[in-house]
């Protein structure tokens, strides 16, 4: 055994070494055939983008187009020259919207709550905390109805402000930035009013520039979370000018925008739907994973 597979070994670190060549080649061919298993869909997706209609449902699983065309995306952006558009644009407009508004509230908002729930003693703290765990045990689907009728009470029902307004503060993300608070020194913040700091301005100058990755990770998860969001859209618009991705691909997918199986036009849709998202998170992966583990460490 080599020193540097002892040390290892001493240190309880997996030693590669051991294993024989042939079981690692394996390991390898294994781990990289799932890898490609994954990213099958994406490739036919992409590739399905670019057939003809015939072409799609000939050779559905066909990684290279028969007559390659950019008709579907000439049609997604409005230059096709049929007059048969999608209003695509209107929905990524909207998406784009609501999902940074979105966003944007959820970090501020859950940011302050969850630091009240973990720095704050106030009366029914405890309570108030199981409720939001409550909360998110419930399904989402069951709120639907009562979504609709508060939203019609009010006269949000079909409105931008109805759109937004519901999805401002996540239990989830509460949760998340409590317990990655709950991991940061007191000692930082009692050096912080021994300054002359009051609460708020802790919250804000001291604590919430050290929450980085957990700010990172709430913003990740919400901008997905507002950007794929359908059920909530469903029951808070009816309007056209209202749609969003998800529920202008549902009504493409349905058949309310032509007829045919239009394969090509409706994947895609769906892949440039999915790119945002997609850079959003390689280009914050590591903060992501960060964020994540952050919160299970105790000081």
């Amino acid at each position: 055994m080599s020193a540097k597979s002892a040390t290892a070994r001493a240190q309880g670190k997996p030693v590669l070494g051991r294993f024989p060549l042939s079981l690692r080649a394996l390991g390898y061919t294994a781990v990289a055939a799932l890898g490609l298993l994954y990213i099958a869909p994406f490739v036919i997706q992409l590739a399905t983008g670019f057939k003809t209609d015939p072409d799609a449902a000939t050779h559905p699983l066909g990684l290279l187009p028969t007559t390659p065309t950019t008709a579907a995306y000439q049609r997604l952006f409005g230059l096709s020259q049929a007059g048969d558009g999608v209003p695509f644009l209107r929905w990524l407009g909207n998406s784009a919207f609501v999902a940074v508004v979105v966003t944007a509230g959820r970090v501020l908002f859950d940011s302050m709550a969850g630091y009240a729930l973990a720095r704050l003693r106030f009366r029914g703290r405890t309570v108030l905390f199981g409720f939001i765990l409550a909360v998110m045990a419930v399904p989402g689907v069951a709120l639907l109805i009562p979504r609709f009728l508060v939203l019609n009470s009010f006269g949000l029902f079909d409105t931008y402000t109805g759109m937004i307004l519901p999805l401002m503060v996540d239990a989830a993300g509460i949760f998340i930035m409590k317990q990655f608070f709950e991991s940061i020194p007191r000692e930082v913040e009692e050096a912080a009013r021994v300054d002359g700091a009051d609460v708020l301005r802790t919250f804000w100058s001291i604590v919430l520039p050290m929450a980085r990755p957990a700010l990172l990770t709430l913003t990740i998860l919400s901008f997905q979370g507002s950007w794929n969001e359908f059920t909530h859209f469903l029951v808070a618009t009816q309007s056209s000018q209202y749609e969003t991705l998800t529920t202008g691909l549902a009504r493409l997918v349905s058949g309310g925008l032509g007829g045919g199986t239009q394969y090509p036009l409706k994947l895609a849709a769906a892949l440039l739907a999915t790119l945002p998202v997609a850079a959003l998170f390689f280009c914050f992966q590591r903060y992501f994973v960060q964020g994540a583990n952050a919160g299970a460490v105790k000081e």
